[in-house]
């Protein structure tokens, strides 16, 4: 889950890449974060498609599609 002091600490690591003062140690640390978004944000997405299409396409249709959606 992001929290936010998650994103509080990749904004701020965000602002010391601009200015050039970032360690390496930190250039590690904001990777590592971005991914944590990334990936939260790609399991937000995919269980939105999924309840959607729960929501509208059930296995008792009669469109033909045999389920293979």
């Amino acid at each position: 889950m992001i929290t936010p002091e998650i994103i509080s600490r990749i904004n701020e690591l965000g602002r010391k890449q601009k200015a050039g003062t970032l360690t390496e140690e930190e250039v590690i640390e904001q990777a590592k974060l971005r991914r944590l978004y990334i990936d939260n944000i790609k399991g937000q997405v995919k269980a939105h498609c999924d309840a959607q299409k729960a929501a509208t396409h059930s296995h008792n249709c009669s469109c033909g599609c045999d389920h293979k959606h």
